[in-house]
C-alpha cells in the first residue's frame, strides 16, 4: 500500500491527499484481527452478511449463530461483536467471525473466573477419545471422563446438552486449550452436605438412602453426601447369604442409624431395626416339645437349618434328622426350601438359638421292632454293608442290625469267615439282642445251627485247675491245649510263684502242666491259666491242713508232711 500512496503522490502532487491515503490504509490493516461492532444486513439459506463500516461487507456462517442442537440466533438489523480476519480478500469481500469474537469475549471471562476460582456454565455436546467436549458459551473446552462424576456412571445422555457448572481446571489461551470439571463441583456440594449431615446425624434416626455399592459382606448407602455400612446380618431379621438378594445398586432404601462414631464419621445402618423383633415373646409360642412345619433354608456338614418363620430358625443337628440313616450327610436325608416338620427340642432366648429335632416328630421304628420281635426270631434280610468286623443286615423298616465277626461261623471267627457273604446277599439271621433306647439290634448266622463244640467247656470254671497239654511256646507266653476245642494261655509272669522260674524255655511243647483257669471266654472256649496261682492255693491249703510256722512247724515240714500224707 505504501508504493501506491506514493505513485498517488507523484500524480496529485498533494502531500495531504497522500497522507489521507497512508492513513486509510493503516486503519484497514490494523482493523485485522481485532472484533469489531457490526450490523446485519442480509440473511440468505447459508450466511449472514455484516456491515463493519468498511468498502466491503463480511459473511458469516449461520452455524456460528447457533448453539448445539438449536436454530442460528439472528436477525436482519441485529448489532453484533464480530472478529475481523482479512480486510477485502481475493473475493474481495471482507472475512468476518461471529465465532472467533464470542470466543475472544468469552476467553476474556473464563480467564477472570479461572483466576478467581469460580464456576463456569457450560454444555457438554460431544464424545470424544478420553472424555467430552463442552461449549463454554463459545469457547470449546476438554471435560475428561474421570473428571464428570464422582464414580463412573453408565449412562452420559441425561447430562447431554444440558447447561450445568463447571470448575475449570487449566487454561492455554496460545494453544486453545480448557480443561473443567464437573466432579469438582459435586464433590464441593458433597462436601457440604456431608458436613451438614454429619453435624445432624444421631443415633437411632431414619434415614433415606440409595445402595452405592454391593459386597460379601453387607452394602455401602450413600445418604446423600456421606456413606453408611449396612452389614448383611442388619438387613433383615430373616437369613441372607448374600446381601444381592435383597439389595440392588441403585436402590432407594429407608435405613436406621444404629451407631455412629463422630470421631471417624463411621456410620452403621440398619433395616431389620425398622422392623418388630421376631423373637418378642418367642418363648410363649416355642415351648420345648411343640411341634411346627419350617422350611430348610441351609444344609451345612453338621446339620439344616429350618426357618419357622420370618426371622426365625433353629437347627437341626444331623444326629436328629433319622432314626435309622446314621454317618450320612444332611443333605442325604434333606434337601433345601424342603417343608419338613420338626419338634422343638431346646431354646436359648439369650443367644437367639433353637435345637429342632426331624426324627422326634415320626414314630420311632427301634421302638415298633422292638415290640414286634424278640431275642430268638429268626428273620431275613439283605447285606446292606460288610466291615471289616462284621456285617449289617437289613430287618425291615430301615433298620439294620449287625452280625458281628465271632457270630457268623462256629469253626472260624476270623475275617476269613466274610467271604463267604457279598454285599446285597440275601441271609437267614437270629435277633440274639434288641436294644432300642441305643438303636441297636444284635445278630447271629451261627446261633441258627447247633454248637458242635457244646459240652466242651463243661467241667471248666474259673478257679479250677485243669490239666493241659503245651502247644506252642513264645517269650512271653506258653500256649496249652486243655482238651479239643479248649485252649489256654499261661503268661511269663504267672509261670511260676519263684521269679527265677518265671521262665518260658523251662518247659517243652508236649509237657503236661496243671494250671488254675483266671478267666474265662466262653464264647471263644479260650482260657487265662495260671500255674503260680495254683501254687499260691496249694501252700495255704497245706498250712491250714498241717499248722503254721507260728507253732514250730517249718514250713519244709509242712510240706513234706504233706508229701507223705499223700503217699
Amino acid at each position: 500500500m505504501a508504493h501506491i500512496a506514493a505513485n498517488l503522490k507523484d500524480r496529485d502532487g498533494s502531500p495531504e491527499f497522500a497522507a489521507l491515503l497512508d492513513e486509510s490504509f493503516n486503519d484497514k490493516k490494523s482493523i485485522e484481527g481485532s472484533v469489531v461492532s457490526g450490523k446485519v444486513v442480509n440473511i440468505d439459506t447459508e450466511f449472514a452478511i455484516v456491515d463493519v463500516g468498511l468498502k466491503s461487507e463480511g459473511r458469516i456462517p449461520l452455524r456460528e449463530f447457533s448453539m448445539p442442537g438449536q436454530a442460528p440466533n439472528i436477525n436482519m438489523g441485529d448489532n453484533i461483536e464480530v472478529f475481523v480476519e482479512r480486510v477485502e480478500g481475493r473475493d474481495g469481500l471482507t472475512s468476518l467471525s461471529r465465532e472467533k469474537a464470542r470466543r475472544e469475549e468469552v476467553w476474556a471471562e473464563l480467564e477472570k473466573s479461572h483466576e478467581k476460582e469460580e464456576k463456569v456454565t457450560g454444555v457438554i455436546f460431544n464424545r470424544v477419545k478420553g472424555g467430552f467436549t463442552v461449549d463454554l458459551g463459545g469457547a470449546v473446552a476438554f471435560l475428561p471422563g474421570s473428571q464428570v462424576d464422582i464414580r463412573p456412571i453408565k449412562d452420559i445422555a441425561p447430562l447431554m446438552d444440558v447447561p450445568q457448572p463447571f470448575v475449570i481446571l487449566k487454561m492455554d489461551r496460545a494453544r486453545g486449550n480448557i480443561v473443567v470439571s464437573r466432579r469438582a463441583i459435586l464433590e464441593e456440594s458433597r462436601a457440604e452436605v456431608r458436613s451438614e449431615i454429619l453435624e445432624n446425624i444421631t443415633e437411632g434416626a431414619v434415614l433415606e438412602g440409595v445402595v452405592k455399592n454391593i459386597t460379601d459382606y453387607g452394602a455401602f448407602v450413600d445418604l446423600g453426601g456421606v456413606d453408611g455400612l449396612l452389614h448383611v446380618t442388619d438387613i433383615s431379621w430373616k437369613r441372607i447369604n448374600h446381601p444381592s438378594e435383597v439389595l440392588t445398586v441403585g436402590q432407594t432404601i429407608e435405613v436406621q442409624v444404629i451407631r455412629f462414631n463422630s470421631e471417624t464419621g463411621r456410620i452403621s445402618l440398619g433395616m431389620k431395626q425398622l422392623e418388630s423383633d421376631p423373637w418378642d415373646g418367642f418363648e410363649t409360642k416355642y415351648t420345648v416339645g411343640s411341634k411346627f412345619t419350617g422350611r430348610i433354608t441351609n444344609i451345612t456338614d453338621y446339620g439344616a437349618f429350618v426357618e419357622l418363620e420370618g426371622g426365625i430358625e433353629g437347627l437341626v443337628h444331623v444326629s436328629e434328622m433319622s432314626w435309622t440313616k446314621k454317618n450320612v450327610h444332611p443333605n442325604k436325608i434333606v434337601s433345601k426350601s424342603e417343608e419338613v416338620e420338626v419338634v422343638v427340642l431346646d431354646v436359648d432366648t439369650e443367644k437367639r438359638r433353637i435345637s429342632l429335632g426331624i426324627k422326634q416328630a415320626q414314630e420311632n421304628p427301634w421302638s415298633g421292632f422292638a415290640a414286634a420281635h424278640k431275642a430268638g426270631d429268626v428273620l431275613e434280610g439283605p447285606i446292606n454293608n460288610i466291615t471289616e468286623f462284621g456285617m449289617f443286615v437289613g430287618v425291615g423298616h430301615d433298620i439294620d442290625g449287625m452280625v458281628h465277626l465271632s457270630d457268623i461261623s462256629w469253626e472260624d471267627a476270623s475275617e476269613d469267615a466274610l467271604k463267604a457273604y457279598e454285599k446285597g446277599q440275601t441271609v437267614q439271621v437270629k435277633l440274639l439282642d434288641i436294644d432300642a433306647e441305643n438303636e441297636r439290634v444284635a445278630l447271629g448266622i451261627k446261633q441258627l445251627a447247633n454248637d458242635p463244640f457244646e459240652g466242651a467247656m463243661d467241667g471248666i470254671a474259673k478257679g479250677v485247675v485243669v490239666t493241659g497239654t503245651i502247644t506252642e511256646i513264645k517269650p512271653t507266653i506258653v500256649e496249652v491245649s486243655v482238651n479239643e476245642n479248649v485252649t489256654g494261655t499261661i503268661k511269663k509272669v504267672d509261670l511260676s510263684r519263684e521269679r527265677s522260674e518265671q521262665r518260658t524255655d523251662r518247659f517243652a511243647v508236649g509237657e503236661k502242666v496243671d494250671a488254675k483257669v483266671i478267666s474265662l471266654d466262653g464264647k471263644n472256649r479260650k482260657l487265662g491259666l495260671s500255674i503260680k496261682a495254683r501254687e499260691i492255693d496249694e501252700d495255704k491249703k497245706a498250712l491250714e491242713e498241717f499248722g503254721s510256722t507260728e507253732s514250730g512247724a517249718s514250713l519244709g515240714d509242712i510240706l513234706g508232711a504233706a508229701l507223705k500224707d499223700e503217699k
